[in-house]
């Protein structure tokens, strides 16, 4: 599934298409995803100029000058493909600009959304009400993270995983940032000190911060909207490398924590 940075990559890379763009042609080629899509959208849409484009969480934000937000979330296999050569069967939405441009929300597992609702009240729209903070913000500190996992007895894993204390970060992004603070993903979240933490919380920056520069990691289904691949997978610590050497000399192990694998070094992350 794409997380923040593949989210973060993809909002950059249409950015470069939409700011400023008009949309001339706007069509929905089937009536839901995971969920159903407006049946007002290519009303909206058609003929609105795009002001700006944003994220939060693993959400893309794309807002016009008639004060709709269309929302799009890339699901387990969605992604932007801009000028494709050809329309195929998962290219499930169509965005033309004045410019020429063609952009396809393209979805073969169908897992992803698309929603569209008035652009000074997104924050009060669904999951958005839910959600912590984002972890590159200000707001995402030693401090903050100290006062919502106190009393928490869950893994510090599931803890990073639950939207509601941080949002946007994902089972890749989690396992590797842990490893970089030395901090075991079993470990209880409640119980660890605030200066693991203060240190956990610059790993995360780092790790998501290095993962953008990359352009993301490639999974099976994503890329960029430019087609490219996102080379952050070179740099994994820890994700994907079961049975390979930490760079502490110590072989990677990996478990499964509720339906998820997790890759940890057993030797350095205590």
């Amino acid at each position: 599934m794409p997380e923040l940075p593949e989210v973060e990559t993809t909002v950059a890379g249409l950015r470069s298409v939409l700011e400023g763009a008009v949309l001339t042609r706007v069509e929905a080629r089937r009536a839901d995803l995971r969920f159903p899509i407006p049946v007002d959208l290519r009303q909206r849409l058609t003929g609105a100029t795009v002001t700006s484009l944003s994220r939060r969480a693993k959400y893309g934000l794309i807002d016009t000058d008639r004060g709709d937000t269309l929302i799009f979330h890339l699901g387990m296999s969605g992604r932007w493909r801009i000028d494709p050569a050809e329309i195929g069967a998962h290219d499930h939405l169509l965005i033309e600009t004045g410019g020429g441009r063609l952009l396809s929300l393209n979805d073969p597992r169908r897992f992803g959304s698309l929603d569209l609702v008035r652009s000074g009240a997104w924050q009060d729209h669904g999951p958005f009400t839910r959600m912590g903070p984002e972890p590159l913000g200000q707001d995402f500190s030693a401090a903050y993270l100290a006062g919502a996992l106190r009393g928490k007895a869950s893994s510090i894993k599931a803890a990073l995983l639950d939207q509601r204390v941080v949002a946007g970060l994902g089972n890749i992004y989690v396992c590797e940032a842990l490893n970089m603070a030395g901090i075991s993903p079993a470990r209880e979240a409640g119980r660890i000190s605030r200066s693991r933490l203060a240190i956990l919380v610059e790993s995360i920056r780092e790790v998501l911060t290095a993962a953008i520069a990359a352009g993301g990691s490639t999974l099976r289904d994503y890329a960029r909207p430019d087609g490219e691949l996102g080379y952050f997978s070179k740099q994994w610590r820890v994700y994907g490398r079961e049975g390979e050497s930490c760079a502490c000399g110590a072989l990677i192990r990996r478990r499964v924590d509720g339906g998820r694998s997790t890759f940890y070094c057993p030797k350095c992350q205590k």
